[in-house]
């Protein structure tokens, strides 16, 4: 199936009305029955968590109810095993390497089924046998017109269940498996990876800022003053968290997720600035320095400042794709980038509102070497309720 056909079907998801309203639906149930109860144990036991681990397996999770319509699981007292996250962690690490390495060794590699091109194989293995238990579950569900009570709960609406829809009439009747498992392997490490990454910066930078920190939990109160525990979920009060998005935005200005983009022109071309690209080029976009350019941002480039996303009226200022790229730019931009903020949003809010979050002194702060902009050590934190 082409990109176009692809980029279509995608886009249509995102706008069916019963996504929209699946969304909150999953947000207050992996907050409910994972993120909250793990941190209730670690406040309890007086232990030490690793906010990245957390953030990843919530926002796995999470995305992996909207991809399939089933809670994996993984985010639950203790950090059960789960072969899917440590399977996304082998691919994720051998496609980088790819970057960095001749074609003709990793290839080598890959045919001789050696290092880490035999991990991935054995990755994508694992993968799409998970994907075909999915599969194999929701057709039957669909076919005995009766869903799984508890999955019901969550959503009545997923990836799995709409292209499945697809595929049995209409122009989408040929079904095809490598196109499935493609778009939900993208879903999964677009919706997991990028989120989970951000937040944890996030809650370093705001642990390093304390007067921004306490401009979010004052607009958090504002919005929700009563004393007492909350999971925030519904579109309506995140909307007007915009001090917390505003501080997101910031974030990602100066951690972006993707710190570099790659661009491959499909024939010879005159770029706006002069330069001439030939066909198959690597044009390399840095937004890692994009963020912190003096002539986009000012002279305080390097200062964490929420303020700067912030309009006179008091919402959120737009700044042009083509200084902010974080999202993409142009049709090929993230179709995905409200339900991003929404996500993470709500993560940020729930966790603040109910806890107390101490990043622990000492501990080695670095970027890890990797296409994704995570933290090298992961980050260390002991939480105590607030309620």
């Amino acid at each position: 199936m082409s990109g176009g056909k692809k980029k279509k079907f995608t886009h249509s998801f995102y706008k069916e009305n019963d996504f929209q309203k699946s969304t909150p639906k999953i947000i207050y149930h992996t907050l409910e029955k994972g993120l909250i109860p793990v941190l209730d144990h670690i406040s309890h036991q007086n232990g030490v968590l690793d906010l990245q681990s957390l953030f990843n397996r919530y926002m796995l999770d999470s995305t992996c109810i909207m991809a399939t319509g089933f809670d994996l699981g993984s985010l639950r007292v203790g950090f059960p095993k789960c072969p899917l996250l440590v399977a996304m962690d082998d691919i994720a690490e051998a496609i980088f390497r790819r970057h960095i390495l001749p074609e003709r060794v990793w290839k080598l590699q890959r045919w001789l089924r050696v290092g880490k091109e035999k991990k991935m194989a054995e990755a994508c293995t694992i993968f799409n046998q998970i994907l075909e238990d999915y599969v194999s579950e929701k057709s039957k569900l669909s076919a005995n017109n009766n869903n799984n009570q508890e999955n019901e709960d969550i959503t009545n609406f997923d990836v799995l269940k709409f292209y499945l829809s697809e595929a049995t009439g209409g122009p989408g009747k040929h079904a095809e498996k490598t196109f499935l498992a493609a778009n939900i392997m993208t879903l999964l490490f677009a919706g997991k990876d990028t989120s989970a990454a951000l937040l944890t910066w996030f809650f370093y930078l705001i642990s390093e800022n304390p007067l921004a920190q306490n401009k979010i939990l004052e607009e958090i109160r504002q919005n929700f003053p009563k004393p007492q525990k909350h999971i925030f979920s519904k579109t309506e009060e995140l909307g007007k968290l915009v001090y917390l998005q505003s501080a997101l935005c910031e974030t990602l200005r100066l951690f972006p997720t993707a710190p570099v983009i790659i661009r491959d022109p499909t024939q010879e071309d005159v770029l706006p600035s002069g330069h001439q690209v030939y066909r198959n080029t690597k044009v390399i976009l840095c937004t890692y320095a994009m963020g912190r350019m003096n002539e986009i941002w000012g002279e305080d480039f390097g200062e964490f400042k929420p303020e700067r996303w912030m309009s006179e009226k008091g919402g959120i200022r737009h700044v042009a794709s083509s200084s902010f790229l974080a999202f993409g730019a142009g049709p090929w931009a993230c179709p995905g980038r409200e339900l991003a903020f929404t996500r993470m949003k709500a993560v940020a809010a729930t966790i603040l509102h109910n806890f107390n979050v101490h990043v622990l002194e000492g501990q080695i702060i670095s970027p890890s070497v990797s296409a994704l902009l995570t933290m090298r050590h992961g980050l260390n934190v002991t939480v105590s309720n607030r309620y």
